[in-house]
């Protein structure tokens, strides 16, 4: 929402009374819950978050240093919206949609000075339209118009916003338009343009949610073959400092079968944004070999910025991700972190003096972070098509501990949880992953897909890996106190092919260009050749060979090799044949 666009409407205008760091007082402003409000000589902008009797609280978006009593506050009389239209991807937003560049541009200063604004798409960019609609046709809300190519990638669909009537076109004619200019006019005297505004707290409507059945399919092994989320569902990615959670919503980014990636950079590190900024317009989508920018919208809300903005750049991001939704795309929100959102809250309710919750959180959390995961889903539109949100969040609890109230409410909520552990971390075994505590509550619903488009047997194989890796923990106790010698062989062997699972199969290189991605069929492949090594060694057992002639055969360090080799299915049918025989020849 731009100052530019609301300056005209505004409706009442109060004084503030007391400022207290982002949380603005101000007396006699008549307005309602969630108006913006602009603060200050300087029109800081800022959001209603409580009213008492003359009195109006009001969180600011912005510094507030300097800002003192006295001064006046002016409502617009308008909730804090985001502007809807082509021109969103490949853009970089703070947390209140403010383009970057373009402040950047303002200002002639990489450095953002207050009071500044900029509407979220450029008003006066043209764009070739064509209708999809004829003299004639009735349209109802949320019905697409017209076609317009926003990036090499992604062509957007102009719509009959929700929240009008609809009726019989009247006029439409293809073009070049900006994004105020109707380019479609209804009989009851509605005009369609290409941009819309909605309320970022309201989730846009929908015609009905679904069980999701399609996974995200994201090229990391760990997560396609033990842990998948499906399209529309969420997920939660908690661990300490270090252990690789931004890494791992890189790889999601770049790597997952999503239409739209909506990025999230919520309250994190400055570097850390700086490095998705600086490489994802170098980056090419692997899908088709186009920019990755040209299908993705980041928000970057690093933590030296005003710390209300964070609490609102999740709501900005899943807006954008639900716009794109309606259009019938499957779109991938990724938020990192949801921990610093969850602090910029508590900041706001101690300054309002509320009763704090655990740990000094608010007592409504809990609530807030449901309103956020809620609005993930696969959804039928309320045009026909098909659409989907999956709302990824990281966790930043406070010295690894999961017992903390953030980490523990998000639990409750989502249905796949990836714990990242900092003991696989500081062994580098990336992605640090931990199997033993991490799930996936969309297994059963995605397993028919995995069977129909990759392997008949893809849940027999995926338990098999489940039951190894239990039973390796359970004897890693035993190993620890008595030495790996002291197992009967067959418990030894089962040690050695578990080795195998975390280190051939469950580790995964990043940084490698093959390796990076992993697809589910490389992924099946590769637990076959495992299980083949093991299958072939227990007989090979049974047959009386000696467990340390087994395991030191020649051909089994190879399956290590198998997630970087681009040829895997000649390298995996020769290696599995040349473990069979090597195995066989021993009895």
């Amino acid at each position: 929402m731009s100052k530019a666009d609301t300056t005209d409407a505004v409706e009442d205008s109060g004084v503030i009374q007391s400022v207290s760091g982002p949380v603005v007082t101000a007396r006699d402003l008549n307005a309602r819950m969630n108006d913006v409000v602009y603060v200050g000589d300087e029109g800081l902008m800022g959001e209603v978050i409580e009213i008492e009797g003359d009195l109006t609280t009001v969180q600011v978006y912005e510094e507030t240093s300097g800002v003192g009593p006295g001064e006046p506050v002016e409502n617009t009389g308008e909730p804090l919206s985001v502007d809807l239209g082509p021109g969103m991807l490949d853009a970089i937003y703070d947390g209140v949609q403010r383009p970057l560049d373009v402040l950047e541009g303002k200002m002639g200063s990489p450095y953002l000075d207050r009071g500044v604004d900029a509407p979220g798409i450029d008003l006066e960019e043209e764009w070739e339209f064509e209708p999809e609609v004829a003299e004639g046709d009735v349209v109802e809300p949320g019905d697409i118009v017209g076609v317009v190519e926003e990036t090499v990638t992604i062509d957007h669909k102009v719509m009959v916003p929700p929240d009008y009537e609809g009726g019989e076109v009247v006029a439409a004619e293809s073009g070049s338009f900006d994004v105020t200019e109707t380019v479609v006019e209804l009989d009851n005297g509605e005009e369609i343009s290409m941009h819309q505004e909605w309320p970022v707290r309201e989730a846009r409507p929908a015609n009905d949610k679904k069980t999701p059945r399609t996974p995200l399919v994201s090229g990391q092994r760990i997560l396609d073959g033990l842990f998948p989320i499906a399209k529309g569902g969420t997920a939660a990615i908690p661990g300490p400092f270090g252990s690789g959670k931004t890494v791992t919503q890189h790889q999601l980014a770049k790597y997952a079968d999503a239409d739209i990636i909506v990025y999230v950079g919520c309250g994190e590190r400055g570097n850390e944004m700086t490095e998705v900024i600086e490489d994802f317009p170098e980056l090419e989508d692997p899908a088709n070999g186009n920019p990755l920018m040209a299908r993705t919208s980041l928000i970057a809300n690093t933590s030296n910025m005003p710390v209300a903005a964070r609490e609102s750049c999740i709501y900005t991001g899943i807006t954008i991700a639900e716009y794109y939704r309606d259009m019938g795309y499957d779109v991938a929100l990724m938020a990192d972190s949801t921990s610093r959102w969850a602090e910029a809250m508590r900041e706001i309710s101690s300054r309002l003096e509320e009763m704090p919750g655990e740990e000094g959180y608010p007592a409504y959390l809990a609530a807030r972070l449901a309103q956020f995961y809620e609005r993930a889903g696969y959804f039928e539109n309320i045009n026909g098509t098909e659409g989907s949100v999956s709302a990824i969040g990281a966790v930043s609890p406070p010295g690894g501990d999961f017992s903390e109230p953030v980490t523990q409410n998000t639990l409750r909520i989502v249905k796949t949880f990836w714990a990242l552990d900092a003991d696989l971390a500081e062994r580098r075994h990336f992605p640090s992953i931990n199997w033993n505590e991490s799930y996936s509550l969309y297994k059963d619903q995605l397993d028919p897909w995995f069977e129909d488009e990759v392997a008949d047997d893809w849940a027999e194989r995926r338990q098999w890996a489940v039951d190894v890796l239990d039973e390796e923990t359970e004897l890693q106790e035993i190993v620890q106190l008595v030495g790996k010698d002291a197992l009967p062989d067959d418990q030894q062997l089962t040690l050695e092919v578990a080795r195998y699972l975390r280190e051939a199969y469950l580790q995964q290189n990043a940084f490698h260009p093959v390796d990076t991605f992993c697809p589910p069929e490389k992924t099946y492949l590769m637990l076959t050749t495992i299980q083949t090594f093991n299958d072939e060694a227990f007989d090979a057992l049974d047959a009386g060979v000696p467990v340390e002639e087994i395991i030191d055969i020649e051909s089994a360090p190879r399956i290590n090799r198998i997630g970087v080799q681009e040829d895997y299915e000649e390298y995996v049918e020769d290696l599995k044949s040349e473990i069979t025989e090597e195995l066989r020849s021993l009895y």
